[in-house]
């Protein structure tokens, strides 16, 4: 084994993960970090019969349990009915903000905010150009919210269910933490967009809004909301999430009037292909001694404090995205005076850091990869001026909040 070789490696995979493909070939960043893996072992720098453990499989199974009830919960027309929700309770543009945020915001705590932005991002495409309002505002009020609304909870994001699995925080626990971070993010969304839109949000009533579409399938709903809060019922009760999720998830699966391929359809299977190689890329710095040797070098150690940890979060989540992040902050974390604090931060900063611009997250890519299909132009530079500054806005008050009255 060499150390440099495997930094090499490393750093390539990355930078592909980062760009979300590599120059000539067709990739993506599944196949990316499988090729890391691959290169990893022809140097020599990781041993075929090691790669179980590296891999995460609490994690794993936590995400593709998740993805299971999100289908259900598709294929119930639960996201139309949510939908419906936010319609009737709107009665001007700035209610409707509000309305969408703290919907947006909520789900996505529950359900995955990824999940959340490829359901309403069409939903509100249509209403929004039905009515002849300016969706960018509103495009971007579902992006942040969707990240912000998901530090609420372990299931919110991938990185959150990283952090769960490694750290052994409870579910309410965690909730208890975060969920005031959480609330005063999503307070900054309405303040920040309803002030770069000045003109779309002056007073005044909106149109009519269309009728919300009957929900295809009611009885399927009611069983997967009763499931559902079983699950989370589980969770609050200190069940570990990966075994609660995963016997919802198989609870599901017995019916009598859905098919499997309906359900497995709605799956994003890189996701998981994409997480298992990352566990081993990262992994391998933290077994050759690389993880090490960098804490020495930065000084990151059981000294380092919540500011300048939040910081190299924040930069690290925007260099190479906020999962690869997590896994390389990992080590870091159990060094630190305050673990626990430390596991909380890392969360927070991370998914926080996904609003700074366009590219932060995947959240924000779907949102603008949809609306383009509509012809609507929700660019980086429109997205980012506006989602700097409520970046700064909830890192400020998250962390801040964190230190007072956790980290201390």
């Amino acid at each position: 084994m060499n150390l440099w070789i495997t930094i090499a490696i490393v750093i390539i995979t990355y930078i592909g993960i980062a760009i979300g493909r590599w120059p000539i070939i067709k990739s993506n960043r599944a196949t990316i970090a499988l090729m890391g893996v691959g290169l990893l072992l022809v140097f020599g720098q990781i041993q075929f019969e090691d790669l179980p453990g590296f891999i995460d499989f609490d994690t794993l199974i936590l995400l593709f349990s998740m993805m299971i009830i999100n289908a259900n919960l598709k294929v119930a027309g639960f996201f139309t009915w949510a939908g419906g929700a936010l319609i009737k309770v709107a009665r001007s543009p700035r209610i409707f903000l509000l309305a969408e945020i703290l919907l947006v915001g909520l789900l996505s705590a529950l359900f995955v905010n990824d999940t959340i932005c490829l359901m309403f991002t069409p939903f509100l495409l249509n209403l929004l150009l039905a009515i002849g309002r300016n969706p960018i505002p509103y495009l971007i009020a579902l992006a942040t919210a969707s990240n912000i609304g998901s530090v609420a909870t372990l299931t919110g994001n991938p990185q959150n269910m990283i952090v769960g699995i490694a750290s052994g925080i409870s579910y309410i626990d965690f909730s208890k933490a975060l969920l005031p971070v959480a609330l005063m993010g999503l307070g900054s969304i309405w303040l920040v967009v309803i002030r770069f839109y000045r003109y779309e949000f002056k007073p005044g009533i909106f149109p009519t809004l269309p009728s919300a579409e009957q929900i295809p399938n009611r009885w399927m709903l009611i069983k997967v909301l009763i499931v559902t809060g079983g699950m989370l019922a589980a969770f609050l009760a200190g069940v570990p999430i990966a075994l609660a999720s995963f016997l919802a998830a198989c609870l599901l699966l017995f019916t009598r009037r859905t098919s499997p391929q309906t359900v497995f359809a709605e799956f994003d299977w890189s996701l998981l292909v994409f997480f298992a190689g990352l566990f081993i890329v990262s992994g391998s710095l933290e077994a050759n001694g690389v993880t090490q040797r960098l804490f020495e070098l930065t000084e990151l150690g059981s000294k380092t404090n919540i500011w300048s940890f939040s910081l190299i979060t924040v930069v690290l989540s925007n260099l190479v995205s906020n999962v690869p992040a997590v896994l390389l902050l990992r080590p870091v974390v159990e060094i630190l005076q305050n673990p626990t604090a430390g596991w909380l931060t890392l969360a927070a900063a991370s998914t926080l850091a996904g609003n700074l611009t366009l590219l932060g997250s995947v959240a924000n890519l779907i949102v603008a990869e949809i609306a383009d299909r509509y012809r609507v132009n929700l660019s980086f530079w429109e997205y980012s001026k506006v989602g700097a500054i409520i970046t700064l806005l909830s890192l400020i008050t998250g962390i801040l909040y964190i230190w007072l009255v956790i980290w201390n």
